[in-house]
């Protein structure tokens, strides 16, 4: 965290580590099988300069499970959530208006085009609309923006499917979301990003204002 080791760093021993640190060689032994579980280090058997453990950086992957499970756990109300999201989601469209690359476009279009078919499951088409927010989230060029997306996305999939499953019509609510996406993408692809973000601003809203069971005690409501 101070900097003094940088990505490509190649760590000293355990024995001078646990010196340096003040700790016993166990110490160190078990924070670097910490650190290599969530991406930091990389540690390899071998002899001179091929062995050892060396800085490489958190990982897409690492990030976004260790983000996943601590909103998930930390069971944070799901209106609380939805802001974040809301404010999240706001700047990635946004950015996608300026940033977006033509295979960045096709990939939301496959994904809005998949959600219009009518035999999708309700846990099917929430994949498919999450693949649609990360997509965004991708063509924003920021990769901290992408890995909270899928990071509240994926913690928020259960709630998320019990919400559906309890609606009293979802062919309503599902013609509204694909119509919604296909209003998003149009704004993006005309790259009129105020647009773009009052759109995306509503359909999350709204989204989460059409599931109240979203907001029932149990779901991490602030009333429960």
């Amino acid at each position: 965290m101070r900097g003094e080791y940088v990505v490509g760093t190649h760590l000293p021993a355990e024995r001078e580590l646990a010196q340096l640190v003040g700790v016993s060689r166990a110490a160190v032994r078990e924070a670097v099988r910490t650190l290599q579980a969530s991406g930091v280090v990389r540690s390899t058997v071998g002899a001179g300069g091929t062995g050892g453990t060396t800085i490489t950086g958190v990982p897409h992957r690492a990030l976004t499970q260790l983000l996943r499970l601590h909103v998930a756990l930390a069971n944070f109300p799901t209106e609380d959530v939805t802001e974040v999201r809301v404010v999240l989601e706001r700047l990635s469209v946004r950015l996608a208006c300026r940033n977006i690359s033509p295979d960045d476009l096709a990939a939301i279009g496959r994904t809005v085009d998949a959600m219009d078919d009518d035999s999708l499951t309700t846990e099917v088409f929430n994949d498919l609309d999450t693949d649609f927010h990360v997509a965004v989230a991708n063509a924003a060029g920021n990769r901290l923006a992408s890995d909270l997306t899928i990071a509240i996305r994926e913690s928020m999939r259960l709630p998320i499917l019990s919400g559906l499953a309890a609606l009293d019509d979802w062919t309503v609510v599902r013609a509204t979301l694909r119509a919604e996406h296909h209003a998003i993408l149009d704004a993006i692809t005309a790259e009129e990003a105020e647009e773009a973000v009052r759109l995306m601003d509503m359909h999350i809203r709204g989204a989460y204002a059409a599931m109240p069971s979203l907001r029932l005690p149990g779901n991490g409501h602030k009333d429960s």
